[in-house]
């Protein structure tokens, strides 16, 4: 139960949900969330299939023991699970740099920026994109575009689901559309398992990020606090979200950190990194 609670917990971090909204979309009181999450719950299968619809991702993964695995992956991670620890990041290395090998061409001159809210995915990508005279796209105005309304009343009537199925949706339409654009992300991208490996596999993606205090003070500044509105625990929720995230950033082909740093100054350093994966 303690893992099952870990594993909601992690789950609702990476997605930037509030307990409050996982409990609307899931049909299941706040209370006993908070028993789950804690680990003093005892879910029944209905339950967790319940969360798992909310979080759009298999009953399983909600699962300490996996067992819904491709017969291929699951001989793959039993294989792994012999090699010894020091080895595993080498091997890893390999399989990305396969990976990276298959899809280069794929990827044309499209670079898409992801990171936490305040991480300047907007700013940034709207400088590199004039810099390079590529077109600059919000994925979030897409959606809204497609949708008709914005983002936030697409998911307060319709749920996190629906959303990220216009989001993924509308990546494919840009991608389509576009060899050499430069594409900012929502921050949540990476809560979807498909549409973040159709970015990592379509785009050159960087990685875009700041000290924590920086995220909330930049954040502040364009007075969102979504998901955090109403939370006397703002950064300890932003900090929880950036550590559920952060294994599925690193995954970027590159990273840029801001911290610390002027807009032109980051500015700069972009465009050089940019110019390095597209050539």
């Amino acid at each position: 139960m303690a893992d099952v609670g870990r594993l909601v917990r992690l789950g609702r971090a990476k997605r930037g949900m509030t307990r409050r909204r996982l409990a609307q979309d899931s049909g299941i009181s706040e209370r006993y969330l908070a028993q789950i999450e804690s680990g003093q719950g005892n879910p029944s299968a209905i339950v967790l299939k319940a969360i798992a619809d909310a979080f759009d991702m298999p009953v399983a993964d909600l699962l300490p023991v996996n067992g819904a695995r491709h017969p291929i992956v699951a001989n793959i991670l039993s294989v792994l699970g012999r090699v010894p620890q020091p080895d595993l990041p080498a091997i890893a290395d390999l399989i990305e740099q396969k990976l990276r090998e298959r899809v280069a061409a794929d990827r044309a001159q499209r670079i898409a920026l992801v990171g936490l809210r305040g991480a300047g995915k907007s700013t940034l990508g709207r400088m590199l994109a004039q810099k390079f005279g590529f077109p600059f796209v919000e994925l979030n105005r897409v959606v809204e575009q497609e949708y008709g309304a914005s983002v936030s009343m697409l998911i307060e009537l319709s749920g996190v689901n629906t959303f990220r199925r216009y989001e993924r949706a509308c990546l494919e339409r840009v991608i389509a559309d576009h060899d050499k654009v430069v594409i900012a992300t929502a921050g949540g991208i990476v809560a979807s398992f498909d549409t973040y490996a159709l970015l990592l596999q379509r785009t050159h993606t960087v990685w875009l990020q700041a000290q924590p205090q920086e995220h909330m003070s930049r954040v502040m500044e364009q007075g969102d606090f979504r998901p955090m509105s109403e939370n006397r625990e703002a950064m300890a929720d932003l900090m929880a979200i950036l550590e559920a995230r952060r294994a599925d950033y690193s995954r970027a082909e590159a990273q840029l950190d801001t911290s610390g740093e002027s807009v032109d100054r980051s500015a700069e350093k972009l465009a050089r990194l940019a110019q390095e994966l597209i050539r």
